[in-house]
């Protein structure tokens, strides 16, 4: 019988491979491939495009501060909790001890956690702000990243500001068990203080917005809203057919399908979600 370690180890050689087919043997990364349509991009050409294929229109994942750059007035965000710092309490090891993998997220992505929140604004309007950022640690949902959108909430309350949460989440963070899974409640109580208190929340799903982060407050806003082509739903769609043992209709848990099934407000296209979001603001402030 496989071990859990060996179950991890296959598919950490197996994400391996499939990245290093995915890269271009050509120096200084000037080129990049494009995971849907495989075309050959310029890489300034696809930063200038704010990450989107100029060929197919697919939408690459955006570290925080890419998201950051294209969303919130310049120089106007301000972090709060910086010294939230997530713990191993539980010692946890699977193909490497917890703590180890924290340290190499936070060297690889620059932050301190799978979220970064604060004050900013969007074309003058206040808000509350939150970034996921899928490059650490899948962007899971831990105690930590619980708490600061928690706080998140609960300041914007105080403030009087909505709250706008970008989503990018593989879901719960399995190495800190139920403290992962309690999250869940916690911030889907404290939205429920901001929708008494009258203050808006728009959520946005990107790719992928699942599980534990979809279950809760990604699908608590007053608006959700999402970029094209995005995966979103709980359960992945191999897992769901290995347990119905049925084929799942052509883009299910993709966000048209999604959409279409009233899960969603509306779809954006990434160059339009500033001005979007404006609109809406300009909505609520009335």
């Amino acid at each position: 019988m496989k071990s859990i370690h060996d179950w991890f180890k296959e598919k950490k050689e197996q994400k391996e491979i499939e990245q290093k087919s995915e890269k271009l043997d050509l120096p200084g990364n000037l080129w990049v491939k494009c995971f849907s349509c495989k075309a050959t991009i310029y890489s300034k050409d696809l930063e200038a495009n704010m990450k989107v294929c100029t060929k197919c229109g697919y939408h690459f994942k955006l570290t925080f501060a890419e998201r950051l750059a294209i969303t919130a007035d310049e120089n106007t965000f301000e972090e709060r909790d910086t010294m939230v710092f997530s713990k191993d309490f539980l010692k946890f090891t699977d193909t490497m001890p917890y703590q180890k993998r924290l340290e190499e997220a936070k060297k690889k992505t620059g932050l301190n956690e799978a979220i970064m929140t604060g004050e900013a604004k969007i074309n003058g309007f206040p808000v509350g702000l939150g970034i996921m950022d899928f490059g650490f640690i899948g962007g899971s949902l831990g105690s930590v990243v619980g708490e600061k959108v928690t706080r998140l909430i609960e300041r914007s309350i105080e403030n009087k500001t909505p709250v706008v949460i970008f989503n990018a989440s593989g879901g719960a963070r399995m190495q800190e068990a139920i403290m992962s899974l309690m999250q869940m409640a916690k911030t889907s109580a404290a939205l429920a203080k901001l929708k008494k208190a009258g203050l808006p929340y728009i959520s946005v799903c990107t790719d992928p917005t699942m599980a534990g982060v979809s279950a809760s407050y990604a699908m608590l806003g007053d608006i959700i809203i999402s970029e094209p082509d995005a995966l979103v739903g709980f359960a992945g769609p191999r897992v769901i057919e290995q347990t119905i043992k049925q084929k799942l209709p052509p883009g299910f848990q993709r966000t048209d399908f999604v959409l279409k099934h009233g899960f969603l407000d509306m779809v954006v296209p990434r160059k339009e979600i500033k001005e979007t979001l404006t609109k809406m603001l300009r909505f609520f402030a009335q």
